[in-house]
């Protein structure tokens, strides 16, 4: 019997309704597909059931690549790595569409990790179907000026068009996790700031969101080496917090951010 390990933030789904609506949520059909956490593969048959023309899945786990490789012999084409050491760009020469329940302890990470490496010019993607812990999901669906807004939804937001599609209780799961989850739907926005570097805006974030609760007129400073200028001409107060700051304001501070640094090289 196949025990799921808290050090990899294995929860496995188990209840075939919410698996049925996951696969129900994009058509699968003859489309080349990517499963992220495939855990025992009861997501996996499902989706097989659908006829996609191939499926690949990225398991770190060596006792559950073994039980799937059994389980569904070359009907999959299995990654045995863990998925943050993997250049997601490099996966296939297709376009994927992408499940994923996504291990609880390195779920932000993931989806930070993939929207920082997107290629500008051609997504390896077409959609996202990711399931994460249901505070995660909100701080990623937020919008300014409540609570959960931060770094993560900003950051998303920039590149990806998001979706709530529907929460799971922890009884879906096996082992039972002590918090609900959330499925959320991506799909890669066609228009959308440029930046000369995406980690500038990870970067920039980081910096206004370190103290969320103080207003924003030391990060700026530190940021922009105590020149109020460009807060003037944005006109942005700085005595607000960051959770008062819009998305596009983030994503022009950053361009300008940008223009700062290129001056102060040349």
């Amino acid at each position: 019997m196949i025990r799921a390990k808290k050090s990899l933030g294995q929860n496995f789904l188990i209840d075939q309704n919410i698996i049925n609506k996951i696969v129900n949520i994009v058509n699968v059909k003859d489309k080349n597909i990517l499963e992220i956490g495939p855990g025992t593969g009861n997501l996996t048959l499902e989706i097989l059931k659908k006829k996609p023309k191939k499926i690949i899945l990225i398991e770190k786990d060596n006792n559950l690549v073994d039980l799937l490789q059994n389980r569904f012999d070359k009907s999959i084409k299995i990654i045995n790595e863990d998925v943050l050491r993997i250049n997601e760009n490099l996966l296939d020469d297709q376009i994927l569409t992408v499940f994923g329940n996504l291990p609880y302890n390195i779920s932000t990470e993931i989806l930070s990790k993939w929207i920082l490496n997107l290629n500008q010019k051609k997504i390896w993607f077409n959609c996202l179907v990711l399931m994460f812990q249901k505070e995660v999901a909100n701080r990623i669906i937020s919008e300014f000026n409540t609570k959960d807004y931060g770094r993560l939804s900003i950051l998303a937001n920039w590149r990806l068009k998001i979706k709530k599609i529907f929460d799971i209780k922890p009884s879906s799961f096996q082992p039972k996790p002590k918090i609900e989850s959330s499925v959320l739907f991506f799909e890669p926005k066609k228009i959308f700031p440029k930046f000369e570097n995406p980690k500038n805006l990870e970067k920039i974030t980081r910096v206004f969101f370190m103290h969320r609760r103080k207003m924003i007129k030391k990060p700026y400073f530190q940021l922009f080496n105590n020149n109020e200028n460009i807060a003037t001409q944005m006109g942005i107060d700085l005595n607000l917090r960051p959770q008062n700051l819009d998305f596009d304001t983030y994503y022009e501070l950053t361009k300008q951010y940008e223009i700062q640094e290129v001056n102060f090289s040349t």
